[in-house]
């Protein structure tokens, strides 16, 4: 199959749509499809796998055992070797943690995964749902919950230095403590565990990155000078990719590859597998970049105290996400630890960045128009139809698309109370029938060299209840509220969350995910460290002019429908009347074009300056939308009819 332009092995998916293609010509295939949710809701006996993991604990003296999401980078979505706390659980959404005791097992998740974990974890496992009334966090458990003394093995690579700190601290009162274990014992009990993939690594022209790498290193020397350091470590994937300008395969929907690198004042590091690199890539790093393999990362980092003669004013920087092993390995009392100022220069893109953000977006807007149109006359003829073809016929349209490099997560393609589980996406083996009397949520987005794409609607094909219409109608009007915020510089998405749920609570509704998260530029859909939530993490990075985020209000009744409405929208700068106290005012500019489905909305509900908003919105995206469908007949005119004023 192909992916970002390149081949792959063929046991490697990346899509439903590829594997369903590959299925039909070659049925034989044993394979494995990663998802970025929840592929359908099969569950796994673990009792083996624990029984296994017990017995090694117990060799190795400790009571309990971490299991985290995350890999050795702090990635939110993994390569499948590294799917360590999915394999032990069974459990595979893309948040969560495993504590396993001697004769206990607790997978603890926040409200985006409720259901799906209910589902997925069999007989063995209790599920602590974070966020809910006396439930601890993970962290607090440990000390709170588990028996005095208790000593509780950690793999150093996964946890956070930060963390570890911490927990160290919270668990003395108790005489718990870690205890780390350098061969983690997940991976000691997993026997099929998959190899670390190593894919070509190809670069970015600057045509679309709008910035040369050297450019980049040069802002980092900057941030070095400013904090007084000597070098700083990148540990986080899209951090490295973003640096050099380059783009891999190496985790699914995410063009990233396995890489450190190690900027100082006067040398650059890049510790990949060169083998990797294609001769592009290597041509563009040019003599300045020292390739060094993978593996020879962390015996480097320990040398890096004698190397820069480090001392207490001029440390070496770590970014918050990076291990316990790494601080270790450069000497903690070497390190400083802050929020990584590649995730602040990152997060605010340039002019042709936005503007391929822009441009990305109409053409994805075209894609939608011609899925959304094929799918609503497909039902209007009665035929029947999956929430995997659902998924597999819009990936057809989107990867027609210029610039397409496939798909920047697994499709959310939910009917009825599929729709409920916020992170669903359907098993192509065993999924739903699309039905024209359910509510449909799709949620969807697509890699393209001039940007990434996260769009959610939602559509009812048939007569939506009364009870569908005024819920949607809600979490259109916070939708809105956000698309219009007005906010003085220094502002933080946690401050201005409220307003997406305040029409939502008038009716005693509301939603267990954040508002927004950040969105990388042909990188990670997810990205930080801004965010609009209630976490108390987005009240540590203000909004900033240039920085992309989602606008995702939704609700969710269980075991009937769900409604989400997304839009990426620009932070960009805002002329008002006044400038009290000169700080500077930003609001939002919205780049997703696909309409909002007027049949599911109660005009009772909506005021006159909403209504403007909408009519508006559809106005600009049948303008910007309808070139591109000219070859298109039923798209345009769906589009056209969808666009036309309320």
């Amino acid at each position: 199959m192909r992916w970002f332009g390149l081949r792959y092995p063929e046991t490697v998916f990346r899509s439903p749509l590829s594997l369903s293609r590959l299925l039909h010509r070659r049925p034989h295939l044993q394979v494995k499809l990663s998802t970025m949710g929840a592929a359908g809701v099969l569950t796994v006996n673990t009792t083996e796998r624990l029984a296994a993991l017990r017995d090694l604990m117990k060799q190795k003296s400790v009571q309990a055992f971490i299991v985290p999401s995350e890999d050795q980078h702090s990635s939110e979505y993994l390569a499948h070797c590294d799917e360590r706390r999915a394999y032990i659980s069974g459990f595979n959404g893309s948040a969560g943690c495993a504590i396993v005791t001697l004769d206990k097992a607790f997978l603890f998740t926040d409200g985006r995964y409720f259901l799906q974990a209910e589902k997925q974890l069999d007989q063995n496992w209790t599920l602590m749902k974070q966020g809910l009334p006396d439930v601890p966090t993970w962290q607090d458990f440990l000390h709170k919950n588990l028996e005095p003394s208790t000593r509780i093995g950690i793999d150093p690579t996964l946890i956070s230095a930060v963390d570890a700190e911490s927990l160290t601290k919270q668990l003395t009162s108790k005489k718990s403590e870690l205890i780390s274990i350098t061969k983690n014992l997940v991976d000691a009990v997993w026997a099929d565990r998959p190899q670390r993939p190593k894919n070509p690594i190809f670069h970015l022209d600057e045509k679309y990155s709008g910035q040369t790498h050297t450019d980049k290193i040069g802002k980092v020397r900057d941030e070095l000078a400013k904090k007084k350091a000597k070098a700083v470590v990148v540990t986080m994937l899209d951090e490295v990719a973003w640096l050099f300008n380059l783009r891999g395969s190496d985790i699914d929907y995410n063009p990233v590859f396995f890489a450190y690198a190690v900027v100082t004042t006067d040398s650059v590091a890049l510790f990949v597998e060169s083998e990797q690199l294609d001769e592009v890539a290597r041509k563009a790093l040019g003599s300045s970049v020292t390739i060094k393999p993978y593996t020879a990362f962390f015996d480097y980092i320990k040398t890096l105290p004698g190397t820069l003669d480090l001392n207490d004013q001029s440390k070496v920087l770590l970014g918050d996400k990076a291990s316990l092993a790494i601080a270790e390995a450069i000497g903690q009392d070497k390190c400083t630890i802050v929020r990584s100022p590649l995730a602040d220069l990152k997060a605010i893109k340039n002019e042709i960045e936005l503007e391929g953000f822009r441009q990305c977006h109409i053409r994805d807007g075209a894609a939608l128009a011609k899925y959304f149109s094929w799918l609503e006359e497909q039902l209007n003829n009665g035929v029947e139809l999956n929430e995997s073809q659902g998924a597999d016929k819009l990936e057809e349209f989107r990867s027609q698309l210029d610039l397409f490099k496939g798909l920047s997560f697994t499709t959310i393609s939910s009917t009825g109370p599929n729709g409920a589980i916020i992170h669903y996406s359907p098993d192509p083996a065993d999924c739903a029938i699309i039905k024209k009397d359910q509510i449909y949520l799709c949620d969807s987005g697509a890699q393209f060299l001039d940007g990434t794409t996260d769009t959610t609607r939602t559509w009812h094909f048939g007569t939506p209840t009364d009870e569908e219409k005024r819920a949607f109608t809600r979490v259109l009007q916070g939708h809105i509220a956000i698309d219009t915020a007005v906010f003085p510089e220094g502002t933080t998405g946690y401050v201005i969350d409220s307003w997406a749920r305040r029409a939502l609570w008038q009716d005693g509704l509301d939603y267990r995910h954040g508002t927004g998260h950040g969105v990388g530029h042909f990188l990670n859909v997810h990205e930080g460290p801004h965010g609009i939530g209630v976490r108390i993490a987005y009240n540590a990075a203000a909004l900033k002019a240039g920085m992309t985020v989602s606008n995702e209000p939704g609700y969710y009744a269980d075991g009937r429908f769900g409604i989400r409405i997304e839009n990426i929208v620009l932070v960009c700068e805002v002329k008002t009347p006044n400038n009290f106290g000169d700080k500077g005012y930003l609001g939002f500019e919205h780049v997703t074009l696909s309409p909002m489905h007027k049949k599911l909305i109660d005009t009772s509900l909506i005021s006159a300056d909403e209504k403007k908003w909408l009519n508006e919105y559809h106005a600009e995206t049948l303008s910007k939308v309808s070139p591109l469908l000219q070859n298109d007949l039923r798209a345009l005119e769906w589009l056209k009819r969808e666009c036309s004023p309320l």
